[in-house]
């Protein structure tokens, strides 16, 4: 099947497109992928999302859980809280026919690393079983690595995560782990010891069909991601070209989508370009 490509939300010049649907504009650039954002909170009714699905057609759909989502958080009411966003993105994904939900990893705060991890673990254990009893164990949640230093989301971590269950893939965010290292992801080797990690600690099934956010990411030392850029950024990383040249000889069929700034849907079609140059 191959790597699938598309914009997470619109991009700025959908909003000059007067009569045109989401599939149509996404067709226009030959796109074969979109990822709903509930970043903000959940705030589509379920007979929406259900005309959004299928109006989507063949396009692969995934959802952004809300950003307040606090894994990690050492208040209890604030994780248990979690667990009903998660299950809430989760009903809304169902209707919409999309099977995955990235929900970003929490935060460290104050607290040493490891505690952090383990609650997250714990809440999310208990969003794994809450899914399981709302009949919704086809959706994956997808944890995601983060840019900022002081959250929770390094490659390491995510993985862990995902080891708790198989419901949950990877959403691996190329351009957060290149702020946090501020620049490391500047190589075909670090692409392929980023692949090798993923297939070590959670095997190939699940290599194959990772979940992936790209884009640039302008950052600061010592605190990580600062903000997201276009393709056009020539000064901060991480390059597409190695990792395109990597999915398409190892045939992978990893879901990439585009968050950059403004211009999603444009630099998807570039990656998705990139790609099919090494098929």
């Amino acid at each position: 099947m191959g790597a699938i490509f598309g914009p997470a939300g619109n991009s700025d010049s959908y909003r000059n497109k007067k009569n045109v649907s989401v599939f149509e504009y996404l067709r226009s650039f030959d796109l074969g992928a979109y990822e709903y954002q509930c970043g903000r909170g959940v705030r589509i009714s379920s007979k929406t999302a259900e005309e959004f699905g299928k109006s989507m057609k063949e396009i692969k759909l995934s959802v952004h859980a809300p950003y307040y989502i606090s894994l990690s958080s050492v208040e209890e009411e604030k994780r248990n809280n979690s667990v009903k966003y998660i299950l809430q993105t989760a009903k809304i994904a169902k209707c919409m026919g999309a099977t995955r939900v990235v929900v970003h990893s929490g935060s460290c705060g104050k607290i040493d690393r490891q505690l952090a991890l383990n609650l997250a673990k714990e809440t999310i254990s208990k969003a794994i079983l809450a899914l399981k009893e709302e009949n919704l164990d086809d959706i994956f949640i997808c944890p995601e690595t983060m840019g900022k230093v002081n959250q929770l989301g390094t490659l390491d971590e995510v993985l862990s995560l995902c080891e708790i269950s198989n419901n949950m893939i990877p959403c691996i965010d190329f351009g957060h782990l290149n702020a946090r290292t501020f620049g490391k992801i500047n190589s075909s080797d670090a692409y392929v010891k980023i692949l090798d990690s993923i297939e070590n600690k959670l095997g190939y099934d699940r290599l194959k069909v990772f979940h992936s956010h790209f884009s640039k990411i302008e950052y600061t030392i010592p605190g990580g991601e600062k903000k997201h850029l276009t393709f056009e950024d020539t000064e901060y990383g991480p390059d597409f070209e190695p990792l395109a040249e990597l999915i398409a000889k190892r045939g992978l069929s990893p879901t990439f989508i585009c968050e950059s700034s403004g211009t999603q849907a444009e630099d998807a079609q570039k990656m998705q370009e990139m790609y099919r140059q090494f098929l």
